[in-house]
């Protein structure tokens, strides 16, 4: 059985990480990408790839399965 992947619903999760404190540029920062990028990852608009994925898990202490599933290991 193939999951697939809700990106809507990782930009949801990626937005929850962030919070309403943060702006969208400076947790781009502290992901090493733009602001651009991060407003189409919270939109759903684009797939996040592998060393995003691996750099947010590792900055924000979560799982990369929580960010593509919302599933706690």
């Amino acid at each position: 059985m193939t999951t697939k992947i809700d990106w809507k619903a990782v930009g949801r999760r990626l937005r929850e990480l962030r919070g309403f404190d943060m702006k969208q540029k400076d947790f781009a920062r502290q992901l090493g990408i733009s602001q651009g990028q991060l407003s189409r990852y919270e939109k759903g608009k684009s797939e996040i790839g592998a060393e995003v994925l691996l750099r947010t898990s590792q900055e924000l202490k979560v799982s990369i399965e929580w960010l593509l599933t919302g599933k706690r290991s």
